[in-house]
C-alpha cells in the first residue's frame, strides 16, 4: 500500500514523444484534383503541407509509434487515448495499443472530446494521479482527421493531417517544473452542429462561426488558467496552441498580447492533427530547441463538441 504523503500529489511529465506518417502530401499536389492552389491554401490557413497515413495504417499503428518514442519515465500503470478517429467503434483501441506496448492489464480507455481531447485526457490521467490509481499515466493524442472530409470538399480537405502524439505523467509534486498547473474545461452542445462528421467522408464544418467560438473561448480559457496559477500574462515564454488554423492562432495570440516570438506552431508542415496537436507540437519543438527547461507555457485548444481548454505548466528539463 502506498504511503500517504504531507504534499498534494501533482501530475508531472516525465516524457514526450510523436509520430508521423512518412508520405507528405503537399498543397500542389492537392490542387491536381481539387479547385484550390497553393496560395490559396497558405494564405488562408498557414498550412503547406500535411502528412497522411497509408490504406494499411491504423489509428492504433501511429498511437503505438508516439509511445514507443517515449524513454526515461516510470512504469506506466493507465493509458488514456484521446481520439476522434478509432480504428473501431468497439472495443476501444487503447486497449490494443496497450496491449502493444507490452503493458499488461493496465486500464486502458478512448476519450473524445474534438481536438480538445488531449486536454481533457490530461486533466483525466493526473485525477487517476491524484486518487492514487497509478503512479504513472500514458497520455496519447492521436488522430487520422483526413479521413472525414469528403475527398472533393476544397474548403476542408487541405485542413487536416494524420498524427500522434504520447506524454507520460508521474506522481510528483506542484513546484517541480512539468507539473500540470490548473485545468480550465468547457463545453457547449448547443453549438455541436458546427463541426460534425457522422462517419468519414461526412465532415460539416461551419468556418466563420468556429473562428468566432475558437477565438474567444481559447483566449478566456488561456487568460482563466494564466490567473489561477497565479501568473501573469507577460510571464508565459510560450503560448501552445491547438495547430487548427494559422488566422486563429495569431488572432488568439493578439488577444492575449503575446508577440510573435513567443508562439510555438507547426500547422505549416503538419496541418491539424486533431487531438495530436498539442503533444505533437510540443515533442517538436522541445526537439527543435524552440521550447527550453524552464520555459512558463500556457496550453490552449478547441474542438468539436463545442469543446475548449487550457492549463498551464513550467516545462521541464526531459534529456536527464
Amino acid at each position: 500500500m502506498m504511503q500517504p504523503s504531507n504534499e498534494p500529489d501533482s501530475a508531472v511529465i516525465c516524457g514526450i514523444g510523436a509520430a508521423l506518417p512518412p508520405a507528405i502530401v503537399s498543397n500542389t499536389q492537392l490542387s491536381a484534383h481539387l479547385d484550390t492552389s497553393d496560395e490559396w491554401i497558405r494564405s488562408r490557413t498557414g498550412i503547406a503541407q500535411r502528412h497522411i497515413a497509408d490504406i494499411g495504417s491504423g489509428t492504433a499503428d501511429l498511437a503505438v509509434q508516439a509511445a514507443e518514442k517515449v524513454t526515461g519515465c516510470a512504469p506506466v500503470q493507465a493509458l488514456v487515448l484521446a481520439t476522434t478517429t478509432p480504428d473501431r467503434c468497439c472495443p476501444a483501441i487503447a486497449t490494443t495499443v496497450a496491449s502493444r506496448l507490452g503493458l499488461g492489464g493496465v486500464p486502458a480507455f478512448d476519450l473524445a472530446a474534438g481536438c480538445t481531447g488531449f486536454l481533457y485526457a490530461l486533466a483525466t490521467a493526473a485525477g487517476f494521479i491524484a486518487a492514487r490509481v497509478a503512479e504513472a499515466v500514458l497520455v496519447i493524442g492521436v488522430d487520422r482527421l483526413s479521413t472525414l472530409p469528403a475527398p472533393s470538399d476544397r474548403r476542408t480537405v487541405p485542413l487536416f493531417g494524420d498524427g500522434a502524439g504520447a506524454m507520460v505523467l508521474r506522481r510528483g509534486q506542484a513546484w517541480e517544473d512539468g507539473a500540470l498547473g490548473p485545468m480550465v474545461l468547457g463545453s457547449d452542445g448547443t453549438h455541436a452542429d458546427l463541426i460534425e462528421a457522422a462517419r468519414p467522408g461526412t465532415l460539416r464544418m461551419q468556418g466563420a462561426d468556429v473562428f468566432r467560438h475558437a477565438t474567444a473561448r481559447m483566449s478566456a480559457a488561456s487568460t482563466q488558467a494564466v490567473a489561477a496559477a497565479g501568473w501573469r500574462m507577460e510571464d508565459i515564454d510560450r503560448l501552445v496552441p491547438h495547430q487548427a488554423n494559422a488566422r486563429i492562432t495569431s488572432f488568439v495570440a493578439r488577444q492575449l498580447a503575446l508577440p510573435t516570438d513567443r508562439q510555438l506552431h507547426n500547422i505549416d508542415t503538419v496541418g491539424n492533427t486533431g487531438a495530436a496537436s498539442l503533444p505533437l507540437l510540443l515533442a517538436q519543438a522541445d526537439g527543435d530547441g524552440r521550447l527550453k527547461a524552464g520555459h512558463r507555457l500556457v496550453l490552449t485548444a478547441f474542438g468539436a463538441g463545442l469543446t475548449w481548454g487550457a492549463t498551464t505548466l513550467t516545462w521541464p528539463d526531459l534529456t536527464c
